[in-house]
C-alpha cells in the first residue's frame, strides 16, 4: 500500500539541526509564561515543576535518539511505530504528533499579534468580535495572518533557507536571554520577593502539564532526519544536547523572573520577564528589546513545527493514510508544498479566535503530544525484543530501563490532563479542539483500513487468477 516516495536534499548540518530543535523548544513561551509560571507554584516551585518535565523529556529524548539513528527516514515517530506496531499504531502516532505541531504553528499565529501589542498598545483597530472575553480586532487577526502566508513562503523555498533563517534568529535570541539571566544574577533581590513554592504540589502540577508542549521541538530532528548531513551517532547525541539545552534555559528564565521581580510586581505585571528585563537595566528600552527577542523565539518555534508537521503529514500521505495531495515534494525546493500549505492555513485561521486560544492550544496539543511519546517509548521496547540485531549507532543504554521510564513518565504526564485532576483540559474549549481532531482522524483510520483491506483483497484474488 506504500508509495515509494521522492528524495529529500540533505542540506541540514550539526548546527542547523540543534537550531531547529533548540529555538523549536525554547521559542517565546518563556517570554509570556515565566511570570504566569512563578505566580502559580512559587520560584523553587516552578523551577521543580521543569525539572521533573524535563527528566521526563531527557529519558523520552533518548528513546527517540536511538530509533533516529537506527532509522534515519523521514517521518520519525511514523516509521519506529509501524516498523514496531504496524500500520494502524503508526497512524495514531502520527496523527497525535501532528496535533502537537499544528498546534503549535497556530499558537505563534496567535502569540504574534499579542506580544506586538506590548510595544504598541494602541495598535488594535477594526473591532470584529469577541470570543471567550477577548474582543478579537481586524489589525490584531491580520498580523497573526500576514505573519503565517510570511513563515509558510520562507519554508517552500527550501529547508535550508529556513534553517538558516533559524539559526540567526536563536543566536540573537539566546544573547538576549543570557543578558537577563546574568542581569539577575547580580542585581539586588526585591524587598518583596516571590514566594520559593506557592500551593505545594497542586501548584507544581499546574506548571507542570505545560512543561510536554515548552519541550516539544526535539522530535523535529526525527522528522527531517532524511534531510540532515550528519553521521547517524552524532544525530543522536545533537538530540540529547538540544533537550538539555532546553531544561537548562528554562529554569534559568524562571529564576531570573522570581530572582527579579518582588510578588507585587509579578501581580501586577502582564508581561513579568520584560519587566524583570527592564527592572535589572532600569530601562524601559530594556523591556522592549526582550520583547523583541520574544517575536524571535515566536518565529523560530513557528519555522521548526511548520518543518515537522509538515514532514508527518507528507509522510501519512504517502503511507496512503491522508489524502494523496499531501504527498507532494516540489520539483525544484524538494519541500512537501502540499503539507506545508494546508497548515500554513490553519495557522491563519487561528487568530479569528482571539487571544484565548494561546492557553487552549498548549493544553491540548500537549496532551496529544504526549500520547505520542508513549507510542514511540513502547516501540522502543518493542523493536529491543523484536529486533535486537538491529544496527543502533545509538544506543540509550545495554537494557530497557530507560525504555519503561519514558512510558511511565508519558503515561504520568498524560493523566494529568484527565477529568477529576487539577490540571484537567478545560471543557469545553480544549477537548472540542482534541476530540475533534480525534473525530477527523477516526474518518481518515477507517478509510485508509477499508482501501488497505480493499488492496489486499485484490492482491490475493490476482495471485489466484495467476495460479
Amino acid at each position: 500500500m506504500k508509495k515509494n516516495h521522492e528524495k529529500f536534499d540533505k542540506v541540514l548540518s550539526q548546527f542547523d539541526i540543534l537550531a531547529l530543535a533548540f529555538g523549536a523548544m525554547i521559542g517565546w513561551g518563556w517570554v509570556v509564561l515565566s511570570g504566569s509560571w512563578v505566580s502559580t507554584a512559587g520560584t523553587l516551585g516552578a523551577i521543580v515543576a521543569f525539572m521533573l518535565g524535563g527528566i521526563a523529556v531527557v529519558f523520552i529524548g533518548l528513546v527517540y535518539s536511538e530509533l533516529t539513528t537506527a532509522m534515519p527516514k523521514v517521518g520519525g515517530e511514523h516509521v519506529f511505530v509501524e516498523r514496531a506496531m504496524g500500520e494502524k499504531w503508526a497512524f495514531v502516532a502520527s496523527w497525535s504528533i501532528a496535533l502537537g505541531y499544528i498546534s503549535v504553528v497556530a499558537f505563534e499565529a496567535v502569540a504574534l499579534p499579542t506580544v506586538v501589542e506590548y510595544l504598541f498598545p494602541d495598535y488594535k483597530v477594526g473591532f470584529m468580535w469577541t470570543v471567550a472575553g477577548y474582543d478579537v480586532y481586524f489589525s490584531w487577526m491580520a498580523l497573526g495572518v500576514v505573519g503565517a502566508i510570511i513563515l509558510t513562503l520562507l519554508n517552500m523555498f527550501g529547508i535550508k533557507t529556513a534553517a538558516t533563517f533559524q539559526f540567526i534568529v536563536t543566536v540573537l535570541l539566546v544573547l538576549v536571554g543570557l543578558s537577563l539571566l546574568s542581569g539577575s544574577v547580580v542585581t539586588e533581590a526585591p524587598s518583596d520577593p516571590a514566594p520559593l513554592f506557592k500551593d505545594g504540589w497542586s501548584g507544581i502540577l499546574m506548571v507542570l502539564i505545560m512543561t510536554p508542549f515548552m519541550f516539544v521541538g526535539f522530535d523535529v530532528i526525527p522528522q527531517a532526519a532524511e534531510e540532515i548531513d550528519l553521521p547517524h551517532r552524532k544525530i543522536g547525541n545533537v538530540l540529547i544536547l538540544s533537550v538539555i539545552m532546553a531544561v537548562v534555559w528554562y529554569i534559568g528564565m524562571i529564576f531570573a523572573v522570581g530572582q527579579s521581580l518582588g510578588a507585587q510586581q509579578l501581580e501586577e505585571s502582564s508581561l513579568a520577564t520584560a519587566d524583570a528585563m527592564g527592572a535589572i537595566f532600569n530601562s524601559s528600552f530594556a523591556s522592549k528589546i526582550l520583547i523583541i527577542a520574544g517575536i524571535g523565539g515566536i518565529l523560530t518555534s513557528w519555522n521548526s513545527f511548520l518543518i515537522g508537521g509538515s514532514r508527518v503529514l507528507y509522510v501519512m500521505a504517502n503511507s496512503g493514510m491522508l489524502p494523496a495531495w499531501l504527498g507532494k515534494l516540489h520539483p525544484k525546493y524538494k519541500t512537501p508544498a502540499n503539507a506545508i500549505l494546508f497548515i500554513g492555513f490553519m495557522s491563519m485561521i487561528a487568530p479569528l479566535f482571539g487571544r484565548s486560544m494561546l492557553v487552549w492550544l498548549v493544553d491540548a496539543g500537549g496532551l496529544s503530544i504526549v500520547i505520542t511519546y508513549a507510542l514511540v517509548a513502547v516501540a522502543f521496547l518493542v523493536l529491543r525484543k523484536k529486533e535486537p540485531n538491529m544496527e543502533r549507532p545509538f544506543r540509550a543504554g545495554k537494557g530497557t530501563t530507560i525504555g519503561w521510564l519514558a512510558i511511565l513518565l508519558s503515561v504520568g504526564l498524560a493523566i494529568l490532563y484527565l477529568p477529576g485532576m487539577p490540571s484537567a483540559l478545560v471543557w469545553p474549549y480544549e477537548w472540542i479542539i482534541f476530540g475533534g481532531w480525534w473525530i477527523l482522524g477516526a474518518f481518515f483510520l477507517l478509510k485508509f483500513a477499508k482501501n488497505h483491506s480493499l488492496g489486499t483483497t485484490q492482491y490475493l484474488e490476482q495471485q489466484a487468477a495467476d495460479e
